[in-house]
């Protein structure tokens, strides 16, 4: 069975990412992309559905584990009876490669290893043809199934039912290596990278990224990591940003909340950008509009909320029947169905990031003005159109005030592009649609009895992403609207101190209720202690939500206060750059 959530660490080369277990064990990698079919997919089932184990076969061995400074190299130390051992996981970055590296190193004693292959390609449906790799001095396997192939090199691995199994010693001094590269099954065997190299320039390349981080404040670590979780989620060749690297680890065991993230919603995929550019990270902004333009151009009408990394549309969503689900929660789902929904606050999340670029230095191209005219054009004739919102509900669409807010947004930094930087536009239509949204939003989203803004227009509830209305511009922290609104978060959403998305008993998702407390909605909740005047209950919150970062430092969706526990996909995008936002607040709420 898969290990708790918090129990694994990615490595990523910026193409694709794997996770290992704290038990030694790659249980998750697709492999050339993020979301390319497993090869190793124990994580939604068990070790049978794909594996690759190196570690003591001391079975009372213990082990810390920690990344090679500000990288993506990960080091696990075992401790045995008999001696010391490192092992380095990393994914080598920048050789155009699809490879991963286990480095075993002697530290003292000897250490007697075991290696446990299990090669299960298209979600654990293909067990390849293996044959032993020939014409080379070292040892090695060649695997292949459809259009899939790999080759692992290192030490000899020999049959054994439907796995492949190696036993060896590393004694003080020793240095031993395991190579995996993934390759496509009509081309040559590729030829082995020079590791050393391949490690030093890996280090290198993580530690030059990290070092542009602008963020000097106490939480400094914390920050770094996550714009590094950000970095590794976005392909380094498109400049698409996956909202996770998994699909289907459920937001509750046994629930049926189980969704495939390794898409690129532009939704977290904007508001990543927005938080890059206010580190120093302008590169990645350019890069990241440019795939905007790609994947969206066109009618505006046929915008999506999500994208394939490349800019696909076509994203169905089926359901893995072979897998049984991480922890037996099941379906297990490939694509997302939310593709198809409405969100008219994607908009919004757009022209917010666009104008976060403009602002920063990011010059408007020959397309980009264009695309983003043709947006504002779309949205006047739809802007009172219920959507499925923020949280993608599948029942009956409603008039979402975080949704509406974001149209305001749109309309706002429309506007502001206008006034600002000197573009052109229908400066006054779209002033008068801005004020008209707000009215709008004043007059039918807003509780006058309980002083609080509303779920959707008409409700009577409260909802997290109501914390994102001073974020984008639209009241003051302080406001005693919004103070209103954060008074009745915290009455109706706070469950053990930490806040849900909303009450999914009233059924307005469309599906059974139930779910533990959504990490950004607690970050958003700091950054609004922060900025409202309230920097001691920001830094405890903050302190407790740090709590629950795992031994590397990461976040997945949500966390079971109950058992301790990470849950959902992970690393979550959207819990890290909640995560830095909140400390820039207490960083600046301090000042």
């Amino acid at each position: 069975m898969a290990l708790n959530i918090e129990d694994y660490a990615l490595i990523s080369d910026c193409h694709s990412a794997a996770l290992v277990g704290r038990d030694g064990s790659i249980d998750w990698l697709c492999l050339p992309r993020y979301d390319s079919a497993s090869m190793f997919g124990a994580l939604l089932g068990d070790e049978n559905d794909g594996r690759w184990l190196l570690a003591p076969a001391d079975t009372t061995a213990t082990a810390s584990r920690s990344y090679q400074g500000d990288t993506f190299v990960l080091s696990t130390v075992w401790t045995t009876t008999t001696g010391q051992v490192e092992v380095l996981d990393f994914m080598p970055h920048g050789n155009g490669r699809a490879d991963l590296v286990r480095r075993v190193r002697g530290i003292s004693g000897t250490v007697h290893m075991t290696q446990d292959l299990r090669i299960r390609f298209g979600y654990a449906t293909t067990m390849p043809w293996v044959r032993q790799l020939k014409g080379e001095s070292v040892h090695g396997l060649v695997a292949i199934a459809g259009p899939d192939a790999i080759v692992v090199r290192g030490p000899d691995l020999r049959a054994a039912d439907h796995r492949h199994v190696s036993h060896f010693d590393v004694s003080t001094g020793d240095t031993i290596d395991a190579h995996l590269t993934w390759y496509p099954s009509h081309r040559d065997t590729p030829p082995a990278i020079d590791i050393d190299a391949a490690h030093a320039e890996t280090c290198a390349w993580w530690r030059k990224w990290a070092s542009c981080c602008s963020h000097q404040g106490p939480l400094r670590a914390q920050v770094v990591r996550s714009l590094l979780v950000l970095r590794a989620l976005t392909h380094e060749r498109t400049g698409g940003i996956v909202a996770a690297a998994t699909t289907s680890l459920p937001e509750q065991i046994g629930g049926t909340r189980n969704w495939d993230y390794r898409y690129v919603w532009l939704r977290d995929a904007s508001l990543t950008l927005a938080v890059l550019l206010s580190h120093g990270y302008e590169v990645e902004a350019d890069g990241w509009r440019a795939w905007l333009l790609r994947a969206i151009a066109g009618d505006p009408g046929d915008v999506q909320i999500m994208y394939g990394l490349s800019g696909e549309r076509y994203l169905p969503e089926h359901e893995l029947t072979g897998l049984a689900g991480y922890q037996g929660a099941s379906p297990v789902r490939v694509g997302n169905g939310a593709v198809d929904q409405f969100q008219s606050d994607v908009i919004g999340e757009v022209m917010v990031a666009l104008h976060a670029a403009r602002t920063a230095g990011v010059r408007e191209n020959e397309f980009s003005w264009p695309l983003q005219r043709a947006l504002m054009s779309f949205l006047e004739k739809n802007w009172r159109r219920a959507d499925q919102g923020i949280w993608e509900v599948r029942g009956q669409p409603r008039e979402f005030t975080h949704s509406r807010v974001m149209v305001w947004a749109a309309f706002d930094r429309a506007v502001r592009g206008i006034e600002e930087c000197g573009l052109d536009g229908p400066l006054h239509r779209w002033k008068a649609l801005r004020d008209a949204v707000r009215t709008d939003i004043e007059t039918r989203a807003f509780d006058a009895d309980r002083n609080s803004y509303m779920q959707f227009c008409g409700s009577t509830e409260v909802d997290a992403s109501l914390l994102v209305l001073p974020q984008v511009g639209f009241c003051a922290p302080t406001d005693p609207r919004m103070l209103g609104t954060v008074a009745a978060i915290e009455a109706d959403l706070m469950r053990d101190g930490l806040l849900l998305r909303y009450r999914t008993h009233t059924a307005v998702d469309g599906l059974p209720p139930g779910e533990h407390p959504f990490l950004a909605c607690s970050f958003w909740l700091v950054e609004q202690y922060a900025t409202s005047g309230r920097l001691d209950d920001a830094n405890a919150l903050m302190n407790r939500l740090l709590g629950f970062v795992n031994d590397v430092g990461l976040l997945s969706e949500e966390y079971d206060v109950t058992s301790g526990h990470q849950m959902g996909n992970t690393p979550q995008a959207l819990s890290h750059l909640a995560l830095v936002r909140a400390a820039d607040a207490i960083m600046a709420g301090g000042s």
